[in-house]
């Protein structure tokens, strides 16, 4: 039997629609030339296979048997389609991301490493806000999306995933030692020169409430424009500073900064991905965000 396989894909659509008419449009061809294609369908495999009314087509038992069997096909060709497309975007693709600065040191850059590896030939464009900068530019649609650190404030149709959590602490350097033996309190902190990050930051604004909450004022004495900086201006005994606990572990290790106990906890933060439900993105931010997704689902199974 020598049936010609596109006359199976318009049985396909036939079947899943019910309806001439629409599976015609659904294959961009018209309803006549649909019609006579599943004719010649019916007579070289000489069974019918549809039921003919005024509301559409219904299977004939012989119908649904063929439907179970080419339905499967179908949706095979359809995903390997999908795979070599995705395959094509991933060898010359690009993905543009905007991270706060706490988000790409404590989480992003060993993800972008492992997803550049696998995919080299990906560009990565990386736009380092501040968190509200990068917020801006996702809704803006400048970039794919963004991985920050809450407190975050989004609005449809940007979703926020968080990707994982993360703890800070206080710190100080070497002249601050005495200071480690003692329990200090938020309104202590007054007596202490602070360094903080700027006043745009959603840190800076995350330790404000803070403080007000146990009835203390945040007063820095040096503003640092990005994470990166603060751990040198410590080191130098510029004053204390929260920080991140990952990036503060070499540096205690080394016993060139002191860590503080604090009365109250810090409450903690999270690294999270801000994206616009209602735009499309291409095939290598798609695989980014998910392999992002992946990892965190799997973190949470652990």
């Amino acid at each position: 039997m020598n049936v010609n396989f596109e006359y199976y894909k318009i049985f396909y659509y036939v079947a899943k629609y019910h309806n001439f008419t629409k599976a015609a449009r659904a294959l961009c061809n018209s309803q006549p030339n649909v019609t006579r294609a599943m004719n010649c369908l019916e007579h070289e495999l000489n069974c019918t296979l549809f039921v003919r009314t005024n509301r559409g087509v219904h299977l004939t038992p012989e119908g649904e048997r063929l439907y179970t069997r080419v339905s499967v096909a179908v949706q095979q060709l359809q995903t390997a389609e999908e795979e070599l497309s995705e395959s094509v975007g991933l060898e010359h693709g690009s993905v543009s991301i905007g991270a706060s600065e706490t988000a790409l040191n404590i989480y992003l850059l060993d993800r972008l490493h492992k997803f550049h590896l696998e995919y080299p030939g990906v560009r990565l464009k990386l736009c380092n806000d501040s968190t509200p900068e990068a917020i801006r530019s996702v809704r803006s649609g400048e970039i794919d999306f963004a991985v920050v650190t809450t407190p975050v404030k989004v609005e449809v149709p940007l979703k926020e995933i968080r990707l994982r959590s993360f703890q800070e602490i206080l710190v100080g350097g070497k002249t601050f030692t005495a200071l480690a033996s003692q329990e200090l309190s938020l309104k202590d902190l007054k007596d202490y020169p602070l360094i903080s990050l700027g006043r745009e930051t959603t840190t800076y604004h995350f330790y404000e409430k803070l403080f007000l909450e146990h009835g203390a004022e945040l007063v820095p004495d040096t503003e640092a424009a990005t994470t990166d900086q603060v751990l040198p201006l410590v080191k130098n005994e510029l004053g204390l500073a929260f920080l991140p606990e990952e990036m503060a572990e070499e540096a205690l290790k080394k016993h060139e900064i002191i860590q503080m106990d604090l009365k109250e906890g810090i409450p903690s933060r999270h690294v999270c991905m801000i994206y616009d439900a209602k735009r499309p993105m291409s095939a290598a931010a798609q695989k980014l965000k998910k392999l992002l997704q992946e990892e965190k689902m799997a973190m949470d199974t652990e």
